[in-house]
C-alpha cells in the first residue's frame, strides 16, 4: 500500500484527512505537535511520532525513518503561543529549526514560513502535497449550507465587507472580519477567528455578520480557511447571525453536523 506522512495540527481536519487517506487505501504516518495535535489521531493512523513546534530536523527524521516520500500539513496552529513566555525553551528548536525560523526566512508571515518548511522537506526528498488530496469533498460548495438564507440587511453587510476582508487577507493580517450596518467592527489578527468573532459580537452588541476568506494566491498545501461545528457554537455565543465564506476555498468539517447546528441556532452560513 502507498504511504503518506501527515504533519498534524489542531482541530478535526487531521483526523478527517487520515480517514480519507485510509478510504483510498493509503497508509498514514503522522507527526503530531505537542500542545496542538489531538491524541485521538493515534486511532486513525499507522504510526504516530511527537515533536515540539520548532523541531524541524526531528520532523524530517521521523518522516524519512518511516520511508515517507510525500506528506501533507493538516490542521491549524495557535499562533499566539509564539509570544508566550520563554518560547525558545518551550518549543526547543533543533538546529534545523533554528536555521529556518531565525536565519533563513525573510519575514514571519504564514506563507513564507510554511513555504520554507516545504523547501526543507524537499531537500530531503519529501514532497509536500495539497492538504485536500484525499478529501476534496470537504470544500464548500456555492450556496447556503444551513436552511436560513441571509436577510437583506445581512447581505448588504456581506457585500460591503467582502472586498475589505479580501484585502486584509492579501496583506497577511487575517482571514476574518466582523461587520454591522456596513461598519467594520472587528478585524482578525494573531488571536484567530474565534476570538475575533467574540470581540466583534461584543462590540456590535450582537446581530453582526462575519466574513471569512482566503488570500487570492491560496496555497492548498497550507492554511486553508476552515469551519466546523465548533465554529457554529462560537457564532451563536458571539451573536453572529450570518457567516459568509468562500466556495471552493473553504473547508467545511463534519458538514451535516454544521448544518444541523446552524439550523438549531438560526444562523445563516453562505458560501459565495
Amino acid at each position: 500500500m502507498e504511504k503518506i506522512g501527515l504533519i498534524a495540527g489542531n482541530g478535526r481536519f487531521p483526523i478527517l484527512f487520515a480517514q480519507g487517506a485510509k478510504a483510498n487505501n493509503v497508509r498514514v504516518v503522522a507527526v503530531g505537535i505537542e500542545g496542538e495535535t489531538s491524541p485521538e489521531i493515534k486511532d486513525y493512523v499507522e504510526s504516530l511520532h511527537w515533536i515540539k513546534l520548532a523541531q524541524l530536523g526531528k520532523l524530517i527524521k521521523c518522516l524519512k525513518g518511516e520511508g515517507v516520500a510525500r506528506a501533507v500539513m493538516a490542521g491549524g496552529l495557535t499562533k499566539s503561543k509564539m509570544y508566550s513566555r520563554f518560547p525558545f525553551l518551550k518549543y526547543r528548536p533543533d538546529w534545523r529549526g533554528i536555521s529556518l525560523f531565525y536565519k533563513n526566512v525573510r519575514d514571519r508571515n504564514d506563507h513564507t514560513l510554511l513555504s520554507a518548511v516545504a523547501d526543507e522537506l524537499a531537500k530531503d526528498g519529501i514532497t509536500l502535497e495539497s492538504s485536500i488530496l484525499f478529501v476534496p469533498q470537504l470544500l464548500a460548495e456555492k450556496g447556503c449550507i444551513a436552511a436560513r438564507e441571509p436577510t437583506e440587511r445581512e447581505m448588504k453587510d456581506v457585500e460591503y465587507g467582502w472586498g475589505i476582508a479580501k484585502e486584509i487577507a492579501r496583506l497577511g493580517i487575517g482571514q476574518s472580519i466582523v461587520v454591522k450596518d456596513q461598519v467594520v467592527i472587528a478585524v482578525e489578527g494573531i488571536e484567530g477567528t474565534d476570538e475575533t468573532l467574540h470581540r466583534g459580537g461584543k462590540l456590535g452588541r450582537g446581530g453582526v455578520v462575519a466574513i471569512k476568506v482566503s488570500k487570492e494566491d491560496l496555497d492548498l498545501r497550507f492554511d486553508v480557511p476552515t469551519i466546523g461545528p465548533d465554529t457554529v457554537k462560537t457564532l451563536k455565543h458571539s451573536g453572529v447571525t450570518c457567516l459568509a465564506i468562500e466556495a471552493g476555498r473553504t473547508l467545511v468539517l463534519d458538514r451535516d453536523e454544521v448544518k444541523h447546528a446552524a439550523d438549531r441556532a438560526g444562523v445563516c452560513i453562505i458560501a459565495r
